[in-house]
C-alpha cells in the first residue's frame, strides 16, 4: 500500500469516527427517531452528498452505532471476566461481569437505550449486528460451561416447543450445555438487562433507588439460580 493510499484511508477512518461521534451526540440530545444524515452533515459543516459517501442511509449509520455499542459493552464484560479469571471462581467472574456491564450502562445510557431500549420506528437491524449482540451472552455461557453448575432446586419441566428452541440455540452458542442450564442462562440474561433498564429509565425511583445494594443482592441471587457455588470472599471485594 502506498503512502497516499494510507493517508486517504486514515483520513476516511477519522472522518467516519467524527460522523459517528456527532450522531451519538444527537442521539443523546434528541433520540434515535430524530437522527438524520442531513442533521449530522450540517453540524459537521459537510454537504449531505459528501456524508452519503460514508453512510448510504440513516439506517446504515444506526447499524454502525448499534454494532459499536454492542461491541463496547461486550468487550467490557469480556475484560471483566478475563481480569478476574486467575484464581477466581466462576461465581466471582459472573459477579465481575455483571458489575462491568452495569458500569458501562450507567456511563453510556444513550447507547444502552439504543441497543436495549425501545425499537427505532422504521428500522430493522440487519444480520450484521448479531455477532456483536452475542458477546455479553457468550461471556455468561463461557462461565457456565466452565462451572458445570448444579442448581439447588429443579424448575418446571421444559415444554417440547421450548426444548426445541433451546436445542437449536445451544447448537449455535453453547454445544453440550444442558438445556435446563441454557434456559436458566436466558432467564438470568433477561433479568439482568431488565433490572438495568428499570434503573436507567427511572422505574426504580421511589423503591430501591439508589440501586447499588439491590443490584448486588440480585446478581447474587441470579448466581444461586444458575447454580454457581458461593464464594468465600466478601461481596464488597468483588466490585474492584
Amino acid at each position: 500500500m502506498n503512502a497516499s493510499r494510507t493517508a486517504r484511508d486514515r483520513a476516511r477512518a477519522e472522518l467516519t469516527q467524527e460522523i459517528k461521534n456527532e450522531a451519538r451526540r444527537q442521539l443523546a440530545a434528541d433520540g434515535a427517531q430524530k437522527l438524520s444524515l442531513r442533521s449530522v452533515a450540517r453540524e459537521l459543516g459537510m454537504v449531505s452528498s459528501a456524508l452519503y459517501r460514508y453512510f448510504a442511509s440513516r439506517d446504515e449509520l444506526l447499524t454502525a452505532l448499534i454494532i459499536d455499542a454492542y461491541d463496547a459493552v461486550g468487550e467490557t464484560a469480556e475484560r471483566a471476566a478475563e481480569k478476574a479469571a486467575e484464581g477466581s471462581s466462576p461465581r466471582e467472574r459472573w459477579l465481575k461481569a455483571c458489575h462491568a456491564v452495569r458500569d458501562w450502562a450507567r456511563a453510556n445510557p444513550h447507547e444502552y437505550a439504543l441497543i436495549y431500549g425501545s425499537p427505532v420506528p422504521g428500522y430493522a437491524a440487519p444480520q450484521d449486528t448479531i455477532a456483536s449482540a452475542a458477546r455479553v451472552p457468550l461471556v455468561l455461557m463461557g462461565i457456565l460451561r466452565e462451572a458445570n453448575p448444579s442448581p439447588a432446586f429443579e424448575g418446571p419441566p421444559l415444554t417440547e416447543g421450548l426444548a426445541g428452541q433451546l436445542r437449536t440455540l445451544g447448537e449455535q452458542i453453547a454445544p453440550g450445555l444442558p438445556l435446563e442450564t441454557l434456559n436458566r442462562a436466558i432467564v438470568v440474561w433477561t433479568q439482568l438487562f431488565g433490572m438495568l433498564s428499570f434503573e436507567l429509565f427511572g422505574q426504580l425511583v421511589g423503591s430501591v433507588d439508589p440501586s447499588d445494594e439491590f443490584f448486588d443482592h440480585t446478581i447474587e441471587q441470579l448466581a444461586d439460580f444458575l447454580g454457581l457455588p458461593p464464594t468465600s470472599r466478601p461481596a464488597d471485594q468483588l466490585n474492584t
